[in-house]
């Protein structure tokens, strides 16, 4: 593949498993340990096997009797929309055609059929396997694979529960082979997990711990006291906290990300940082950066201006983003590019940036800790898979050797 010269210790030691028998994997490893790359593993040794690339097959029996198509379930449409062009990007030389079948992104029947590798997420193939039948779209998987296993325990997790049940009995009843692959971040009872996914925990099992992680992570929590009922106060105070270390990471040249839990909140926390910069004389030095090194930012001053978003357009002046669910697509995806580019310094976001679009930042703050659950009518504390995924977001592979994730708390 282009782009990858070697597999890294956890890729290797999956990966006879993975391309060379047709069993059923369950793989635990910490974020940023690799893991699609493990199922780009499965994908291509399943487009082998079923013989629609390369010429030897496994065991030399000719094409295994399975479906041709390969589904992969994202837990989130923006994850599923960055699968989408990991894996198109990457098969594009082979023929291989990559499609998300999700609610933003219309498909004709004629389309999916196509299609060699569906992305979609668990509430979309669970409606697409309701109906049975043998033409249907749930009859032409041949792999299943299912990314972020351990959302298992979430509210959601009913839905992977039932796709995966009706896999299981799908297979007993037509007597096909359908291979599964669970892909999930560091779980404590992956052994009950590997059972219900009907994995060899012989062969299938693979178990990597928090050492397996690319770049170590500083982990800080930090719990703001104001001795005070008034909530406003304590907001006060939180920004306050966050002001310091998002100034401090500036000032060694990281990006920052700190994620919010409202949407209203991403621009609000995006103001108050930068209200208290101008009050300490450092926005122009530490926000916006000096004139020279500026050409990052002029190739996307006029997409940024010309954009809709009131809030966009007047943060990005400040060499700011903010990113949550209810912006455009167009919107969010520039915002995405900006800070990956280096455009921006500081991202104010909501947790769904955490669930897997691969934008990391050295510095990662969360600010508070309650989340306002509508169902519940009240706020409730973060969950704790939320705070370990948004801290697999600190220090990125690629540039840095270590990561920094704070918890401001009350």
């Amino acid at each position: 593949f282009a782009g990858t010269t070697s597999l890294n210790p956890m890729q290797s030691t999956v990966f006879d498993a993975a391309y060379n028998t047709r069993e059923n994997l369950l793989i635990c490893a910490p974020t940023g340990a690799g893991k699609t790359n493990v199922a780009m593993l499965t994908v291509v040794s399943h487009l082998r096997d079923v013989g629609l690339i390369g010429e030897s097959f496994y065991n030399n029996e000719g094409p295994v009797n399975t479906g041709k198509k390969i589904v992969y379930i994202a837990p989130m449409k923006a994850l599923a929309q960055e699968v989408v062009e990991k894996f198109s990007s990457k098969l594009k030389g082979l023929g291989i055609i990559v499609r998300e079948l999700t609610g933003d992104m219309q498909l004709s029947r004629a389309e999916a059929e196509a299609a060699h590798i569906l992305v979609t997420t668990p509430e979309k193939w669970d409606v697409v396997t309701r109906k049975g039948g043998d033409g249907s779209l749930g009859s032409t998987c041949g792999l299943l694979i299912i990314d972020e296993v351990h959302l298992l325990a979430d509210e959601r997790g009913a839905v992977i529960e039932s796709v995966v049940a009706r896999l299981h009995r799908w297979v007993e009843s037509s007597q096909r082979q359908v291979r599964l692959i669970g892909l999930s971040a560091t779980l404590p009872n992956y052994e009950d997990v590997a059972t219900f996914l009907r994995v060899d925990k012989r062969k299938g099992l693979f178990f990597f711990g928090p050492e397996h992680r690319p770049v170590p992570l500083q982990q800080t929590f930090i719990g703001v006291t104001a001795h005070t009922k008034d909530r406003f106060k304590r907001e006060k105070k939180m920004d306050d906290v966050c002001y310091e270390i998002v100034s401090d990471a500036l000032r060694h040249g990281h990006q920052v990300m700190v994620f919010v839990h409202s949407r209203k909140g991403t621009g609000t926390t995006a103001k108050a940082l930068a209200e208290r910069a101008a009050m300490n004389g450092e926005l122009e030095r530490l926000f916006i950066g000096d004139e020279g090194e500026d050409d990052v930012r002029t190739k996307y001053i006029e997409r940024a201006e010309k954009s809709r978003n009131r809030e966009l357009t007047e943060h990005f002046r400040n060499g700011m983003g903010i990113h949550h669910a209810g912006m455009l697509r167009n919107d969010r995806r520039l915002t995405e590019q900006m800070f990956n580019d280096g455009a921006i310094k500081v991202l104010c976001c909501t947790a769904t940036l955490a669930w897997g679009i691969n934008l990391p930042a050295h510095t990662v703050i969360i600010k508070g800790t309650d989340v306002y659950m509508p169902e519940k009518g009240t706020n409730v504390d973060l969950s704790i898979l939320d705070v370990q995924q948004i801290f697999g977001r600190a220090g990125r592979p690629q540039f840095d050797t270590s990561g920094d994730a704070t918890l401001i708390t009350s």
